[in-house]
């Protein structure tokens, strides 16, 4: 059975930082192109960063560079998305996402609350 469940969101102040983590089972997760999303309602999902299978090779919206880093485990199936100095606009449900070829996993979300 495939599975991402995500962790680690929460409440944070502007300008704090936040580790979401992402735990993959049910599929060979070295293999896989991991990103991360997020959504705010009434929005679509909007791409943040992605990283290569062997995690040689990231990705990141123009927003985010230099603030957010998105590590990988390979040996622990498990994807982060370090983030940083964050606003309160970053506000969102945050997801992984799971890519090989045609395939794609979703992971339920973690929501992320930048607030004073």
């Amino acid at each position: 059975q495939v599975q991402l469940v995500e962790s680690g969101g929460g409440l944070v102040q502007p300008g704090g930082s936040l580790r979401p983590s992402c735990l993959a089972s049910g599929f060979t997760f070295s293999t896989y192109i991991m990103s991360w999303f997020r959504q705010v309602p009434g929005k679509g999902r909007e791409l943040v960063a992605s990283i290569r299978e062997a995690g040689d090779s990231t990705r990141y919206t123009d927003s985010v560079k230099g603030r957010f880093t998105i590590p990988r485990d390979n040996a622990k199936n498990t994807s982060f998305l370090q983030m940083n100095s964050l606003k309160p606009e970053e506000t969102a449900v945050y997801y992984c996402k799971a890519v090989r070829r045609v395939r794609g996993y979703w992971g339920q979300g973690t929501q992320v609350t930048v607030s004073s």
